[in-house]
């Protein structure tokens, strides 16, 4: 992903993360999501395309994911 640099993505954090800022981040791209660590920014971020996030997203809401 290099063209779009680290400082331009607006990055949301979830409405259920805690007060120790326990979460992750996302920042919406024109065809794909980015991902990080909220406790670790330095670590940088991950990259999915738009049927992986989808896919996440529906195995998410659908009780696939013990959280």
């Amino acid at each position: 992903m290099t063209s779009v640099s680290r400082e331009r993505l607006c990055w949301k954090k979830s409405s259920y993360s805690g007060s120790q800022g326990e979460c992750v981040e996302v920042a919406g791209l024109s065809e794909q999501m980015a991902v990080r660590d909220s406790k670790n920014l330095a670590s940088g971020y991950l990259v999915f395309d738009g049927t992986e996030w989808t896919s996440f997203l529906r195995t998410l809401k659908g009780g696939g994911f013990c959280v």
